[in-house]
């Protein structure tokens, strides 16, 4: 499958369990609502098309693979949710669309930030899986990205340093934690659903990952400032707007533009190894770094 196709196949997987998952409960019908409107707004689904590239690199996916893919979608969707809130970045778009506090009210998108959280610790942990040992090694690996030691420090550094001046090493160490840290995590449980225990692959998937999830950020700071407001999806130069922190800030934008196609090599180089079946991988990296938006 080229990359075009592996996404569709990806996005539809996902699409469906979390649509299945996320079955009716008429006390929590406008909480459903808005969890449903953030996960379902053209989101490209990235970071479940590298939860399912790396199982079908050992295979093929399983019950396992869509609970994780799922999980890390919906802490990604929370997660967006809250990161446009008055309170952080107050952002009224989104993919083009009214963002959850804007299309609802405040409130509701703090609850269905909250909510879409716990949903996906809840998927994890369903007893149908069979499988206990490797559904609490999931929600290890989710939670440790996603909470203190992950996304929300890095958005944590994030709001601490606007209108201040960091250097590359703590915006490194920034992104690694709010972007980077629920890419690898996307990464590690596709290796983990699929019973993948070799050191050396798990390695390499990390190497990959780590990479990519920098040079996401990298790219997403390049396109802040070079895409317009309607192929962003958002407002255009949001970041130089809040005074943030940002690749073409502290390095130029041909600075960024290089360090995004360094780490683009790097991760390449770390699954090189694997041979043609890391072909989606691959294609998902040039695509980080060659989208804008």
């Amino acid at each position: 499958m080229n990359l075009e196709q592996f996404s569709q196949y990806a996005r539809d997987r996902v699409d469906q369990y979390l649509d299945q998952a996320l079955d009716a409960y008429p006390p929590a019908d406008h909480l459903h609502q808005a969890m449903r409107y953030s996960l379902f707004n053209g989101g490209k689904r990235v970071r479940p098309m590298l939860t399912y590239a790396v199982a079908e690199l050992f295979g093929g996916a399983n019950a396992l693979t869509d609970a994780s893919a799922a999980a890390v979608e919906s802490i990604h969707a929370y997660s967006l949710i809250h990161d446009d809130l008055p309170a952080m970045d107050d952002d009224n778009l989104r993919r083009g669309k009214p963002t959850c506090h804007i299309q609802f009210d405040e409130a509701t998108a703090i609850l269905a930030g909250d909510a879409l959280q716990t949903f996906a610790f809840e998927l994890l942990s369903q007893p149908e899986l069979e499988a206990p040992t490797v559904q609490l090694t999931l929600i290890q690996t989710l939670q440790n990205a996603s909470g203190r030691f992950g996304m929300v420090t890095g958005q944590m550094i994030d709001l601490s340093n606007v209108d201040k001046q960091i250097d590359i090493t703590a915006l490194e160490q920034m992104h690694r934690h709010k972007t980077g840290a629920l890419i690898r995590a996307a990464v590690k449980m596709g290796a983990q659903s699929v019973g993948v225990s070799s050191e050396s692959d798990l390695n390499a998937l990390d190497a990959y990952a780590a990479a990519i999830g920098l040079a996401f950020q990298v790219q997403d700071d390049i396109i802040d400032i070079t895409s317009d407001t309607q192929t962003l999806g958002k407002n255009q130069f949001s970041d130089e707007d809040a005074n943030k922190p940002t690749y073409p800030k502290l390095l130029g934008l041909e600075g960024a533009q290089a360090l995004a196609k360094r780490l683009h090599d790097e991760a390449v180089a770390q699954i090189a190894p694997f041979g043609d079946k890391a072909r989606p991988l691959v294609e998902l990296a040039n695509y980080i770094i060659a989208r804008n938006h």
